[in-house]
């Protein structure tokens, strides 16, 4: 919520004042600031942006952000060094062992395209650390080839990425990585809900399915192997048929207790969807399915009607398919 997250930034401001004195933190109610809202483009809320060295000329968006913490993370990744050089065994497994979730990059020199990438990809992820290392020693030491990114998950490689000199894409490695904040398949619930919109990947695929269900066990193990193959690029989401409070999201989706088992996808940007042509969920026909969804040759699935003209008119807002996304999230 806006009050949450007034509170969080307020704190990160004290705990930036004292060590970086330079940066100043302000909070503008733009109910009737219309001027300012068009100016900057506010279209949700709350937002935050940072300007740099005085200009009101491209803010930088911090998005997602909703930690104390995290703020003063992002704000130093913007304004200092954004990952730590690790020069030894040493200081890399300090850093690995720190957190729940770490990143290092592998080089075989600090200055080329992949580093910078790197580097950049660091700022934009504040919920994790990230460490940097050229030391022949530390490579050899985790077996890894220079020139690659590796998460690890509680101490252990999960994830090996190889950096091509100039291919990689910072929203890619972005997206990737916030991916490893998630579960492999998220369960959506009401807390989850404001993780997952918090991941920048714009494609989701949802699964629902009654959990309680005698086939859930080899359908779920399905969804997952799908997921692992399509992480950073389609978010996996599973949706329990038998909980009540899913409704809203089934209604949404012109799901009904007979179509069950069923799999979706949306376009969080377009709110497109699309629905799975083959009734089985193996894994298989789940790869199929979202290969073909990005290679642009899946059908698009058409259920809702027009949204109303007077939809906004009482207390009481009218939701139909077509503006359900961008109301509710």
């Amino acid at each position: 919520s806006s009050q949450n997250l007034s509170e969080e930034f307020a704190e990160a401001a004290r705990q930036l004042k004292t060590e970086a004195p330079r940066i100043q933190f302000g909070k503008i109610d733009v109910t009737h600031q219309h001027d300012l809202r068009k100016e900057f483009n506010i279209r949700a809320f709350p937002t935050v942006k940072f300007f740099v060295n005085g200009s009101r000329e491209d803010p930088i968006d911090c998005k997602g952000v909703r930690k104390a913490s995290t703020f003063i993370t992002w704000v130093k990744r913007r304004t200092g060094p954004s990952t730590v050089l690790i020069n030894s065994t040493d200081q890399a497994e300090a850093i690995i062992k720190a957190d729940d979730l770490a990143v290092i990059g592998f080089f075989r020199e600090l200055h080329n395209d992949s580093v910078e990438v790197f580097c950049e990809t660091a700022r934009d992820v504040p919920e994790m650390p990230f460490g940097m290392t050229a030391s022949e020693d530390v490579c050899a030491h985790y077996g890894i080839q220079r020139n690659s990114l590796v998460v690890f998950k509680k101490g252990k490689p999960v994830h090996n990425e190889v950096l091509e000199d100039g291919t990689q894409n910072k929203l890619g490695l972005t997206r990737l990585i916030k991916t490893f904040t998630l579960d492999l398949v998220t369960e959506y619930n009401i807390e989850t809900s404001v993780k997952i919109f918090d991941v920048p990947v714009e494609n989701h695929i949802l699964l629902f399915t009654p959990a309680n269900s005698e086939t859930f066990n080899e359908i779920y193990e399905n969804y997952k192997s799908a997921a692992a193959e399509f992480r950073g690029k389609i978010l996996f989401v599973f949706v329990d048929t038998d909980e009540a409070r899913n409704g809203r999201i089934f209604e949404y989706f012109r799901i009904r207790d007979i179509d069950v088992p069923a799999v979706r996808i949306l376009n969080l940007t377009s709110d497109a969807r699309y629905k799975m042509p083959a009734d089985e969920v193996t894994v298989e026909n789940l790869k199929e399915f979202c290969q073909s969804y990005l290679n642009g040759k899946a059908k698009q699935h058409l259920s809702s009607e027009e949204i109303p003209e007077d939809w906004d008119k009482m207390p009481v807002k009218v939701l139909v398919g077509k503006n359900f996304n961008s109301i509710i999230f």
